[in-house]
This record gives C-alpha cells, sequence and structure tokens, in this order.
C-alpha cells in the first residue's frame, strides 16, 4: 500500500488502516537554530525546512512554526484602539491606550532571535479592566489564503496544521499576566476575571465560525501547553473544562479533528486525560524527562490518539541508541494503533548533528513497521 504522510496522517484520525507507524517528529527550532548559529551539518546547509525534513524521511505537521509562514489566525484591532510599537536594541516595546490606562508590554530578544515576553501588561485589576475594554475592541478571524499558503508548503508531508489561541485562562496565565498576579485576580476580583475570561472567548467568535466554514481545515492544535503547575484540578475543571467542551465540540460538529498540547509535568491530570474532548493528545512526556510512566499514560488515555511520545532527552548522547529504541519499541507496543509518533516536545535545539541521525534512524524503523487496521 503506497500513501502520503498526507492521506496516512489524516487517516490515522479517522481511524482508518495505514501502511506503517507515521513518525511525525517537531524539528523545526533545531533547524532554525543551527541556522542561526552556521552550525549545519554540510548535508543540510543548501535545504530548505521541507528539503530537511525529506532528507530525515519525515512528516511535517504545523506549517507557520519556525518557518517565516504567518499564521492563517488574524488579529485585529478597532479604530478606537491605540497601539504605539517601538524597538531599542534587543527590547521591543507595546503600548496599548485604552480609556482605563495603558497596558505595557516588554519583550526581549534572545541570542537564538526568539522575543521573550520580560514584562507582562496585566500586573492587577486596574490593568485588567484596560484589558476587559482592549478585549471587547479585539476581534481574531482565520485567513484561507494564509492557510492555502501553509497547506501548500507541507504538501503531502502531512496535514498542514496551525494553533487556535489560546483558551481564557491559559491566555491570561501565558500571555498577558504573571501566573502569581492571575493567582491574586482570581482571589481578589473573581467577578472581573470572569468577565475578561469571557471578552476573550467571545473575540473569537469569528475565528471559530470561520474556521468551521472552511472545508480545507482538517486537524487543528489546540496549542495550550497544559502543565499542572499552572492551575489546581479544580480551577481544571472550573475555567478550562467547559471552554474545551464548547470549543472542541464546535470543531468536532463540523467534521474537524482536535488535538491538545500537554507538556511538563502533567501527573494530575490523568485522570482527565480519557474525558478530554480532543481526538488526541501531544506531546505528552514521559519518564524520565517528565513526572509519568509510558505506563500509566496507556493506562489513562482512553481511546485518544497519542502524538508524540519519545522524550526529547534521548535525542541527546547521554542516553544510549538502545535506550532510545527500546523505549520506541514501548510506545509501539503501548499505543498503536493510536500513534503518531514524534518527539515530546522537539528535538532538543541546542543538540548535535548525532540528534538528527538519531531522528534518521527512528524513522527507518518506523517505515518498517506494518500497523495493523484501527478499531
Amino acid at each position: 500500500m503506497v500513501m502520503s504522510f498526507r492521506e496516512m496522517n489524516l487517516r490515522l484520525f479517522q481511524r482508518e488502516p495505514i501502511p506503517h507507524v507515521l513518525f511525525q517528529p517537531r524539528m523545526e527550532p533545531w533547524f532554525a537554530w543551527h541556522r542561526i548559529f552556521d552550525a549545519l551539518p554540510e548535508t543540510y546547509r543548501d535545504m530548505d525546512m521541507r528539503q530537511f525534513y525529506d532528507a530525515c524521511d519525515c512528516s511535517m505537521r504545523t506549517f507557520d512554526y519556525y518557518t517565516d509562514l504567518p499564521s492563517p489566525v488574524r488579529v485585529e484591532y478597532d479604530q478606537a484602539v491605540t497601539l504605539h510599537e517601538s524597538t531599542e536594541g534587543p527590547l521591543k516595546t507595546r503600548v496599548f491606550v485604552t480609556p482605563r490606562g495603558e497596558l505595557v508590554e516588554r519583550q526581549h530578544l534572545t541570542r537564538d532571535k526568539t522575543w521573550r515576553v520580560v514584562d507582562f501588561p496585566v500586573k492587577g485589576p486596574e490593568d485588567l479592566r484596560a484589558l476587559l475594554w482592549l478585549l471587547r475592541h479585539t476581534r481574531y478571524s482565520f485567513s484561507r489564503d494564509l492557510f492555502t499558503a501553509g497547506s501548500l508548503f507541507v504538501g503531502e508531508r502531512g496535514v498542514p496544521q496551525f494553533w487556535v489561541p489560546k483558551s481564557p485562562y491559559q491566555a491570561l496565565a501565558q500571555w498577558w499576566m504573571k501566573l502569581p498576579d492571575l493567582v491574586y485576580a482570581i482571589a481578589d476580583v473573581p467577578g472581573l476575571v470572569t468577565d475578561v475570561m469571557q471578552a476573550i472567548d467571545d473575540a473569537y467568535d469569528p475565528l471559530y465560525e470561520q474556521i468551521t466554514s472552511c472545508d480545507d481545515v482538517q486537524i487543528v492544535n489546540f496549542g495550550e501547553n497544559l502543565h499542572d503547575s499552572l492551575f489546581s484540578p479544580a480551577w481544571f475543571e472550573r475555567y478550562l473544562l467547559p471552554w474545551y467542551a464548547k470549543r472542541a465540540g464546535q470543531f468536532a460538529r463540523a467534521g474537524i479533528f482536535t488535538h491538545i498540547h500537554l507538556d511538563g509535568y502533567f501527573h494530575s491530570l490523568l485522570p482527565y486525560l480519557k474525558d478530554l474532548p480532543f481526538d488526541g493528545l501531544e506531546a505528552l512526556t514521559p519518564e524520565p524527562q517528565g513526572d509519568v510512566t509510558l505506563e500509566e499514560m496507556a493506562e489513562h488515555l482512553g481511546d485518544k490518539i497519542l502524538l508524540d511520545g519519545i522524550p526529547a532527552v534521548l535525542f541527546m548522547p547521554s542516553y544510549s541508541l538502545d535506550e532510545l529504541m527500546s523505549t520506541v519499541e514501548r510506545i509501539l507496543a503501548l499505543f498503536h494503533p493510536r500513534l503518531v509518533l514524534g518527539i515530546s516536545d522537539e528535538v532538543p535545539e541546542g543538540a548535535g548533528p548525532e540528534a538528527i541521525e538519531r531522528v534518521k534512524l527512528v524513522a527507518a524503523w518506523a517505515r518498517n513497521q506494518q500497523t495493523q487496521t484501527l478499531e
């Protein structure tokens, strides 16, 4: 059975048979990092990202990650919003001017050319009131043209995928505020926090309507970066689960498959995994990197598809090839046929060329593993 990675990717989510294990590691950061520091091995020096994936015989997943392609998710502000942006050396400042006060965000450019937030715009209740006004003048939308460009970029290497914006809780915890400030705000002004979360969700409405009306979108990633130091189980049930049911359900009714990104420690989330309203779970990180075993993951996943599963540290020289391949074989035994094999979370950026040799070793192994019919 001859089948492209793209067709295999979709059929796996459709619970249809595929000819061999699909290996879909995330290698974009490694490739970009080595290009920035002029450290790409000679073999790959004249390649672009797609040629690099082809050389490794690997499937691609997300088209707007370290590829210079824009996301199909667009953010726009009403004319009432004034935004000032300035850059001085490695420091970028964004100032949103609102009738409730200014929101100031500062970002710093790292050595690997990535902008990192060093000063979050929301620090207390007054800033939350300004954010509430800003959100009520913000709209998210979906660009079919940008999605089509991403789809053409990926080609037959996989189903073209992208991230939808974070849930209201995660948007506050990771985009707008430091986590301790959010914790204090929930304790001090819970009603205001609830209003802000609702405004975030309302701003997403046009986006979800447009995505669900696009027949070309097949798989969507909820890039939540969940880990259990961000919330208690009670808060997970109160702030996150209802929103997931609403938005993932919206995609399901439109025939769009979904998966959600979990990384870091997630032992407290194990009891929730099998009932999450997503088709797949991405980047679950087992021991020796995470805090759960592969067997615990398998016990709690139910019928979900596992995306990834190989701890990233196993691509470092501190672990032997035998340790890597024995882990890969255990993953297949525990999760096949509901498995998109990959790296949890991605090839370590600073790893040397031997990491890619390990990727190619796993790719060759996956190509030779005959699969069984999905039931």
